[in-house]
């Protein structure tokens, strides 16, 4: 039974593999091979199924996370079926929120799997990063140009000034930094699995490479977030550990405190007509939808509400700002639900990281790097981000046990020394 058993423990480790890869490479095809099930789908549905057999027990998924998981997909449902709208956006979030309880099931069924993970993510890393690096150095046309920080123009009259803003494995350069800077934090986890000096070297250079990537971009966004969670990560490893409880919940209350200045400031400036340009208008465009719809106008839909509602014939992807997209899309209680998912994530990953926890200190530092990339741009719009983001919140969320009032770890996680 053994070897069974290691098989089946296996299945959930490379479903994981799968969705980092595909993530980073859209390597998978996106066409069913049956059904609905996708590629990366059945993978992720292979390692629940498998964690649940060898962990038979609901306290193996349970999180901190459920209430706000539930609002957010009631929101979706509802506004999916009530309004009429497509439900492939729909079958997109389930796979999403799939991810998170499979990382959050593996890493409790398998404590140590936290290693397979740390090494998953530098792979990730520098498949992403040396194609943007690569698009640079041998000025490969990205469609993506500017002339300084924050000058756009177009690549073919841009002159012998203009530079290529990279894109690597992704569509744009925006998507490329917000994935950068949500996994390259991970990555610089693997550090912790090696004990040899130069390996650890190596795995620092990957890390390097990562946040080089970024600045391949030009992106205004991805630069403050890549800078942010550095020193997020310097940070807690260093100050978090040293704080009591108090001064743990001193500092999450700071940090929530922050954001919510940064949504009334955004909610201020939506109603400014165009003080802020483009942003501008797409954040009055989704708070007059969501006051006009309050169930949301659907998944998937709010950048052609935008567009719609915005002169000028502008087109719009998204809100360009991830809690307001939610707020076009699934109404108020979709608003709510991603505003519980984003504050208990985040004391979450402070709590982690006062414990000494490494995997609490660099989940820290890629969620605040990637919600603050997220009040200007809205990259979990992609499916491929959006699985890493829901899967960097379940290796968070599996270092605390999953109710408030228990105490301990339910997986051991890796330690600073």
């Amino acid at each position: 039974m053994a070897p069974v058993r290691a098989t089946v423990q296996a299945v959930p480790l490379m479903a994981t593999a799968v969705v980092m890869l595909d993530s980073a490479t859209d390597f998978f095809p996106d066409a069913p091979l049956v059904g609905v099930l996708t590629p990366v789908r059945l993978a992720v549905l292979a390692g629940l199924v498998a964690t649940a057999v060898t962990a038979p027990r609901l306290a193996t998924f349970r999180t901190r996370l459920d209430p706000a998981i539930a609002l957010l997909l009631l929101s979706a449902i509802a506004t999916t079926y009530v309004g009429g709208h497509p439900d492939a956006p729909l079958r997109a979030l389930l796979t999403a929120v799939a991810t998170f309880y499979l990382l959050v099931g593996v890493r409790r069924a398998q404590p140590e799997s936290w290693r397979a993970v740390a090494l998953l993510a530098p792979a990730a890393v520098a498949a992403a990063a040396t194609s943007a690096f690569a698009q640079v150095t041998n000025e490969v046309p990205t469609g993506f140009c500017r002339t300084g920080l924050f000058t756009d123009v177009d690549c073919d009259s841009g002159g012998p000034g203009s530079m290529i803003r990279a894109t690597g494995t992704f569509a744009n350069p925006n998507l490329l930094a917000a994935f950068l800077v949500l996994l390259t934090p991970i990555a610089l986890l693997a550090a912790v699995t090696v004990a040899e000096r130069t390996a650890r070297v190596a795995v620092v250079s990957v890390g390097l490479i990562g946040y080089g990537a970024v600045l391949t971009t030009f992106s205004r966004a991805g630069c403050v977030a890549a800078a942010a969670g550095l020193l997020v990560l310097g940070g807690a490893y260093w100050l978090a550990p040293r704080l009591g409880r108090w001064g743990a919940r001193t500092l999450t209350v700071v940090g929530l405190a922050g954001l919510v200045a940064v949504t009334v400031a955004l909610w201020v400036v939506s109603r400014a007509g165009d003080a802020l340009g483009v942003r501008g208008q797409a954040w009055k465009a989704a708070v007059d939808l969501a006051v006009d719809q309050p169930l949301g106008v659907g998944l998937g839909r709010a950048g052609d509400a935008v567009s719609a509602a915005v002169p000028g014939g502008r087109t719009f992807v998204h809100a360009h700002n991830m809690w307001l997209n939610w707020l076009a899309e699934a109404g108020v209680a979709g608003l709510l639900g991603m505003v519980l998912v984003t504050v208990i994530a985040l004391a979450t990953a402070v709590r982690a990281a006062r414990e000494k926890s490494v995997a609490g200190v660099v989940g820290l530092a890629a969620l605040t790097g990637f919600f603050l990339a997220a009040t200007v741009d809205h990259p979990a719009n992609l499916d491929r981000i959006a699985m890493l983001f829901w899967l960097v919140l379940g290796l968070v969320m599996a270092e605390v046990p999953g109710r408030w009032r228990d105490s301990g770890t339910p997986a051991e996680a890796p330690a600073r020394s």
